[in-house]
């Protein structure tokens, strides 16, 4: 199977788009982190504890998102210069580890969601609907 120049570069936007959700995610964690610090170094509680726990592992599971991400657009990247020097079979694995790459990023993603919907539902738990 052969590939040509533009099919690794057809994820170039996708990729870019994913790593500009997840940053802008990390960044809001942060935020959110250092007011619940500042929260609990005035009024310590069990409640906030767990929240910064929770965004701890949150954070965790964006920056592993971020890594693979970035090591997909990497691939890609490389995978275009192997196709530019004529390395078609060497790309073909190259690209499809990119894919790879990107599908566990998307994997991590899913999981971070799950944790942040769950961690929004204990916290809203004490309300009658």
């Amino acid at each position: 199977m052969q590939i040509d120049l533009t099919t690794p570069a057809l994820l170039f936007s996708a990729i870019s788009l994913i790593m500009l959700a997840y940053t802008n995610r990390f960044l809001s964690y942060a935020q959110l982190v250092r007011h619940l610090k500042d929260e609990y170094t005035e009024n310590p509680s069990a409640v906030t504890a767990a929240q910064i726990a929770n965004l701890k592992k949150r954070l965790y599971l964006t920056r592993a998102m971020q890594f693979t991400g970035i090591a997909s657009l990497l691939l890609c990247v490389v995978s275009m210069f192997l196709i530019y020097i004529e390395l078609y079979i060497t790309s073909v694995y190259v690209f499809g580890t990119a894919l790879v790459l990107l599908i566990i990023s998307l994997g991590i993603s899913i999981r971070e969601i799950h944790i942040s919907t769950k961690a929004l539902e204990i916290y809203l738990s004490d309300m009658d609907a």
